[in-house]
């Protein structure tokens, strides 16, 4: 690697001996955010009465004050929630939905999102309508386009990513959202690769209401997400979870009471979000602006690289790309079952051999499936390059097909903190 990419690799606790290629799942944490999250949890294990009860509202307020001067809103329509799933049931288990109410969401959004809404409208007789995206797509009018031709009267609620999942894809956001409300439908915004990988401006999208996680682009620890409702929907919403704040009447924001106690959990992922934006964007000299130009400009070259190995066309102009790009892959064997919570054993195949880590997710349905390549300050061309080198070995034949079936192996974790080991 070159020194500065050796450089920046060091602030992250990554594997030495593999080459991430998949930020965009879960993020990673640099070694100086644990440190300060290690910290809190001292704190909190040390005294946990005086931590929760006494001193946890004024850095509680501070983070998630620090939160939306970076994501552009007011901190009284913001608050904390574990991830954008749980934002997202949040609001679909708040609103009341009648039989004959439809709720729209796309062919690209996340399976969770989706799997929230489908849940909803089973409890209430409404109907879940899918508006199919074009992928390949030549321009964002094509979604927006899309989105709109699957409204229809009954339309109560859209559910629209703003960086697609399994595709990559950066939608214009706010054009849908205003397109939407000239025709009388809220949007729920699942903005969950958003903060921190493009810049973000809550209150000009304007939608009723968006969720975004923290732990993946801005790189707080786990479990750091936000739900951010307009003033004028704030009434009607409450946690996915009721605590002791429902019915709040004392001083402070009702909303604020009933999110950020839910319950019993770790709210430090919540207070490291300002060492995270601090951390990330003070990495290179033009801080966040830079970070994002930066890991846009290599995914794109990145993406290039492996398109040219896999002879793949270009699905999608370099202005709908952030910091993920996907392409297609020749499809799985027929029969191989793949889920949103498992890996197709190319994925394996590619980790167990090749030392890179990148998913394959299947889309729109297996046996079609994607690679979906990210870029963090951590990665550099070289990486793409062993991957394109990686594909070409495992589909051409170099390894005789024969992927690597995980459930014949085990992973051993050492105390040390040294990399796992497959073995038989």
């Amino acid at each position: 690697m070159s020194p500065a990419a050796a450089e920046l690799r060091s602030r992250w606790t990554l594997d030495p001996e593999v080459v991430f290629l998949n930020h965009g799942s879960f993020g990673a944490c640099p070694r100086a955010v644990l440190a300060v999250q290690d910290e809190l949890r001292r704190r909190m294990e040390r005294e946990p009465v005086r931590f929760f009860l006494r001193d946890l509202q004024a850095p509680l307020a501070a983070a998630r004050e620090a939160v939306a001067a970076f994501v552009g809103a007011d901190p009284h329509d913001l608050v904390f929630v574990r991830n954008a799933t749980e934002g997202v049931n949040a609001v679909l288990r708040s609103l009341e939905f009648a039989a004959g109410d439809e709720l729209l969401i796309t062919s690209h959004g996340y399976n969770a999102c989706n799997n929230a809404a489908r849940y909803v409208a089973l409890r209430t007789g409404a109907r879940v309508v899918t508006a199919a995206l074009p992928f390949p797509i030549s321009g964002p009018e094509e979604a927006v386009t899309a989105i709109l031709a699957a409204l229809t009267p009954r339309t109560r609620l859209a559910i629209v990513d703003h960086i697609t999942s399994p595709t990559g894809l950066l939608l214009p956001i706010a054009a849908i959202v205003a397109a939407l409300q000239e025709r009388g439908v809220d949007c729920l915004v699942d903005g969950a690769h958003a903060p921190g990988m493009v810049p973000l401006d809550v209150d000009a999208i304007g939608a009723a209401y968006y969720t975004g996680n923290l732990h993946k682009w801005v790189c707080a620890p786990k479990g750091a997400a936000i739900l951010h409702v307009r003033r004028d929907r704030q009434a009607a919403i409450h946690p996915a979870v009721i605590s002791h704040g429902l019915g709040h009447s004392g001083p402070g924001s009702r909303l604020h009471a009933e999110f950020d106690w839910t319950g019993t959990a770790d709210p430090t992922p919540w207070l490291c979000v300002p060492a995270a934006l601090q951390e990330i964007g003070g990495m290179l000299p033009g801080g966040w602006p830079e970070v994002q130009a930066r890991n846009h400009a290599l995914v794109c070259a990145g993406r290039k690289i492996v398109a040219e190995a896999l002879g793949a066309e270009l699905p999608a102009p370099e202005a709908m790309l952030g910091s993920l790009a996907s392409l297609f892959l020749p499809p799985g064997p027929e029969g191989q079952v793949v889920t949103p919570l498992t890996s197709d054993p190319l994925q394996d195949a590619l980790l167990l051999r090749h030392g890179i880590e990148v998913p394959l997710p299947p889309w729109p349905a297996p046996p079609q499936r994607l690679i979906r390549i990210s870029a963090q300050l951590y990665n550099e061309v070289a990486h793409y390059e062993a991957l394109a080198r990686a594909l070409r070995a495992e589909l051409e034949g170099t390894f005789g097909h024969a992927l690597i079936d995980m459930s014949e192996r085990t992973l051993d974790w050492v105390p040390d903190g040294t990399p796992p080991r497959s073995r038989k």
